[in-house]
């Protein structure tokens, strides 16, 4: 049961980190600018329709969560997601020096999609 409930912890967390991320692109998208140096679209249309997709994921996370062996599909997609996510992160970078903050994301992508699949086989059991 040890592997279920930190599975259901890491998901959560995934929740949270979205949520968090699509607050900030909505109400001060100025301070992930900031903080990140990632330039903001021209529209803010774009930043609007990310926070709901972000906030849609968090909601699927918090479903997952409550009851894993149901949900499993949404954890693989949401491992695969993120490793996908981190990748494209971490390419872009390497592409743009400048855009360095997309590391910061990866990484964070990255440990979530880890923490996930670390539990979610011990927990299926």
């Amino acid at each position: 049961m040890r592997a279920l409930d930190l599975l259901r912890a890491t998901l959560v967390l995934g929740a949270v980190y979205d949520f968090v991320y699509a607050i900030l692109m909505v109400v001060a998208p100025e301070l992930p600018e900031r903080l990140l140096q990632l330039p903001q679209p021209q529209e803010a249309f774009y930043l609007g329709i990310m926070a709901v997709f972000l906030t849609m994921l968090g909601s699927l996370y918090l479903f997952a969560a409550r009851d894993p062996r149901r949900y499993s599909g949404i954890i693989v997609v949401a491992i695969l997601g993120r490793l996908a996510g981190g990748v494209v992160f971490v390419v872009t970078a390497m592409r743009n020096p400048e855009l360095w903050g997309l590391y910061v994301l990866a990484g964070g992508d990255t440990l979530i999609a880890l923490s996930h699949a670390f539990f979610f086989r011990p927990a299926l059991r």
